[in-house]
């Protein structure tokens, strides 16, 4: 992944300043920016890190600012820093995904914890992208049949009542059920459940037959 970077969004310069010399005394990168739209114009798709964002700015506010980057697909964590007024905002930012907030003045430790919280979320959340890639390149490598043999194996279907539904012997339920299995590289029915769920984006709880 990109190297990740703490993303600064507040119109107040003392603020700024304050939050690179914080960040960057405990080894973190830190880019700054004094407005909502100008964070907006710098932003990638495949930015890493996290993005610390001021409730109240002129002209864009950083929640119409967090809408926005929710809108194009953003998966930055975002933490809100708010005035005493501003927490019923913070909360419905939550609400629509944000990560946390803090209110002002603010603790230094309090805000570094947060902001190393997101700064895993943003590398576990680059995992799973990476993995469920991995997965659907398997996933497309599979044979029409192997995928009918694979959606009746994830739903629980024995090797007889396979056979039967698609009209083929065992035997030929039993190479296909191989090379599933070879081709998706688990080793048990357990992970490939997991690894379908993972492709196709399901939390591991879930349950179905999609992405098969």
């Amino acid at each position: 992944m990109d190297e990740q970077w703490v993303f600064v969004v507040d119109d107040d310069e003392a603020m700024r300043d304050s939050m690179a010399w914080l960040l960057e005394a405990n080894r973190l990168r830190v880019r700054l920016f004094d407005s909502a739209a100008a964070f907006l114009d710098a932003w990638r798709e495949d930015m890493a890190g996290c993005l610390v964002l001021d409730v109240r700015m002129p002209e864009m506010s950083g929640l119409e600012l967090h809408e926005r980057l929710q809108a194009l697909g953003s998966t930055l964590p975002v933490i809100f820093v708010t005035g005493h007024g501003d927490v019923p905002m913070a909360v419905s930012a939550l609400k629509k995904g944000a990560a946390d907030f803090i209110e002002k003045p603010f603790n230094n430790n309090d805000i570094l914890r947060l902001i190393e919280q997101c700064l895993v979320a943003d590398r576990e959340r680059f995992r799973q992208r990476r993995l469920q890639t991995k997965i659907r390149k398997r996933l497309d490598s599979l044979t029409p049949r192997e995928r009918e043999v694979m959606a009746l194996m994830t739903a629980g279907r024995l090797n007889k009542q396979i056979a039967d539904e698609l009209g083929i012997s065992i035997k030929t339920v039993e190479v296909h059920r191989g090379r599933v299995m070879d081709k998706m590289e688990v080793r048990s029915l357990a992970e490939l459940v997991q690894c379908v769920m993972t492709g196709a984006g399901m939390p591991s709880g879930s349950k179905g037959r999609q992405g098969a």
